[in-house]
């Protein structure tokens, strides 16, 4: 969303400020009206700060709520990718797969109704707070994969409200026994059951972690709070890069994940020494799994359809946890694609696609017309800007219907703003060591221009952790295309290399 909207804008300064000369210029008799009206004024403010703040909630969910609702259609000929994983739709099976995985995921949207922000009144984030709410979406789903076993879902029928997605549960999902004995309170939990029981919790407490009060390690308030030594304040616009560095130091703050590192890449480089040296632990202890975050932008006003195959490659790696991006000024969370992906002698067809798509804009014609020439082209995401009600954590098994979506969305790729972050994770060396590599060789799929990003031996520039990072990200272009380059309706800044 434009920050233009945001209500933080009327309630920065207090109309006090205008009087307080005035107030050292009086006496204490003739100032005492003059403080009664200055403190009505200032309740008038808040109260009208209150208000806009209540009505672009309102009009947010009433802007996003009925698109949510709608299903988008997907091509049962054409399989889906989903962030590492390929699903044949035409297949009943692979369909109730992607689905129950779907669904599993993390949803956190604006919210209203929380405890007020630091340093101000406002009780929502509508209007301003998307790119922290996709941010925390892709922490989300690393902390899944970090804490859950492989291929977990979450398990709908475990709950007494109806699933979300009207799914069939699976038999070795359902946490009910096969037989019910007449005449008895008590029933048998199947095996099936006792396993999910403990999973289920870390699903909650993960969960619990991203509430909106201001205890939660991941939460709305944590998130801007940190964000405050980047320059940043609740109302203002958060950049995919910044978020990126809020993100790192809220792991390493929080004591629930002590095993657990984010390393924001530098200037489009993943410095390896730099890494080894966040993960590496004293002997006997194995490697800390690691997050690594990678600012990146894509064009300059527009995406540069060279590097949609990149982005594609990119979703098809199951080390990779999604991107952190959107439409311009509307920030979503990308978590895979549909569109052909078969190989043709050794080239892809979304390779020949984005030729293809180079060529159609060296003559002239704008990403807008690309949709006219591909139909099947599009990225999936989890939107955050409905506003829904705030959730309660500290109530006994406090609703989580609010944090699963229940139908996937999707997008043309033209649509893609350039600025990005990419998230990846590794449990250990191992896994890191094979990060790498496949990574490299997706992104040498952007060879023909350079690379989204790369990895370096050795350390990045010698910086405390903690500094305020910028918003300006480095952006690799051809010579023969370095001109200025508006980026006023973009998501982010960047510098030119």
């Amino acid at each position: 969303m434009n920050p233009s909207v945001s209500s933080s804008r009327c309630e920065g300064l207090s109309p006090a400020d205008n009087h307080m000369d005035d107030w050292h210029m009086v006496s204490s008799e003739s100032a005492l009206p003059q403080v009664l009206e200055v403190s009505r004024d200032e309740q008038e403010a808040e109260d009208r700060g209150k208000l806009r703040s209540k009505l672009v909630s309102a009009w947010n969910s009433v802007k996003y709520g009925w698109t949510l609702k709608q299903k988008s259609k997907f091509n049962r000929s054409s399989p889906v990718i989903m962030l590492g994983k390929s699903y044949e739709l035409k297949d009943q099976g692979e369909r109730e797969c992607f689905r129950h995985s779907f669904v599993s995921l993390l949803w956190l949207t604006y919210r209203r109704g929380f405890p007020p922000l630091a340093g101000g009144s406002l009780t929502t984030d509508s209007g301003w707070g998307c790119v922290l709410r996709t941010g925390q979406m892709l922490l989300a789903h690393g902390l899944l994969l970090h804490l859950m076993p492989p291929g977990w879902t979450w398990s709908v029928s475990h709950h007494a409200v109806k699933d979300d997605m009207d799914l069939e549960s699976r038999p070795a999902d359902s946490g009910q026994s096969s037989q019910e004995w007449p005449g008895k309170r008590v029933r048998k939990l199947s095996l099936g059951s006792l396993l999910v029981r403990p999973m289920e919790a870390t699903h909650r407490r993960t969960v619990s972690w991203f509430a909106d009060r201001p205890t939660a390690p991941f939460g709305i308030h944590r998130l801007v709070a940190l964000g405050k030594s980047s320059g940043k304040k609740a109302g203002d616009w958060y950049g995919p890069s910044i978020v990126a560095h809020i993100l790192q130091k809220a792991v390493a703050a929080s004591a629930d994940l002590p095993n657990l590192v984010v390393y924001v890449a530098q200037d489009c480089t993943i410095y390896l020494e730099d890494v080894k040296r966040l993960c590496e632990q004293p002997p006997p202890q194995p490697w800390k799994s690691v997050i690594v975050l990678v600012p990146v932008r894509l064009g300059g006003q527009e995406l540069n359809p060279a590097y949609i195959t990149c982005v594609k490659k990119l979703l098809t790696l199951q080390c990779c946890i999604g991107i952190i991006g959107g439409k311009p000024k509307h920030s979503l969370f990308f978590i895979g694609f549909q569109g052909m992906c078969r190989a043709v002698n050794g080239i892809t067809t979304i390779t020949v696609l984005s030729r293809s798509m180079s060529v159609l804009t060296l003559f002239g014609f704008s990403p807008s017309f690309w949709p006219c020439c591909v139909k099947d082209d599009n990225l999936l995401y989890l939107d955050p800007h409905y506003c829904q009600p705030t959730v309660d954590i500290a109530e006994e098994n406090f609703p989580l219907e609010s944090f699963h979506c229940k139908y996937p969305r999707k997008m043309a790729v033209s649509r893609m703003d350039p600025s990005c972050t990419i998230g990846f994770y590794a449990k250990g060396q191992k896994d890191f060591e094979s990060l790498c590599t496949v990574v490299t060789e997706a992104l040498s799929t952007s060879a023909e221009t350079y690379p989204m990003f790369i990895f370096a031996e050795g350390h990045g520039q010698e910086e405390e952790r903690s500094n305020t990072p910028t918003n300006n990200i480095a952006y690799i272009q051809r010579t023969s295309e370095r001109r200025r380059v508006d980026t006023s309706n973009s998501m982010d800044e960047f510098v030119l290399l």
